[in-house]
């Protein structure tokens, strides 16, 4: 009796990543490098931001979506994809009181930005290859 293994392409967690998607995991990793001291800024005390404990999120995330988006590109995980945006989604997520508290304009560009930046790396990440006929 021999028994082979075999892994279907439908469950292989490696891939080979397009253009597109290397442009989305180098922004990906940019973005969530940018993240990282977050936790050195919080607001002064008497004046409006984020709190510690959501700049200390960000900064963790942020080294969350790094070392994910570095093994996504060097292995081809999608898993590690996923972590990356996941984690960039998150922080984003963390922003948007922003908009709904009384903080300078400049801030509240930065923030529509940061969405902004978030989707596009997020669709470039997971765009699909080009059919060739």
């Amino acid at each position: 009796m021999t028994t082979t293994n075999s892994t279907s392409a439908s469950t292989s967690t490696s891939s080979t990543w397009s253009t597109k998607n290397k442009v989305g995991l180098g922004l990906a990793i940019f973005y969530a490098v940018t993240n990282i001291p977050s936790f050195l800024f919080s607001a002064p005390d008497g004046e409006t931001g984020p709190p510690l404990g959501i700049m200390i999120l960000s900064s963790v995330l942020g080294v969350v979506a790094t070392v994910a988006g570095v093994v996504a590109w060097r292995k081809g995980s999608r898993p590690a994809a996923r972590l990356t945006a996941a984690s960039l989604i998150v922080i984003t997520l963390t922003s948007l009181p922003a908009f709904f508290v009384d903080v300078p304009a400049a801030i509240k560009v930065l923030v529509a930005v940061s969405v902004m930046l978030t989707v596009v790396i997020v669709v470039l990440m997971f765009s699909p290859r080009r059919r060739t006929a």
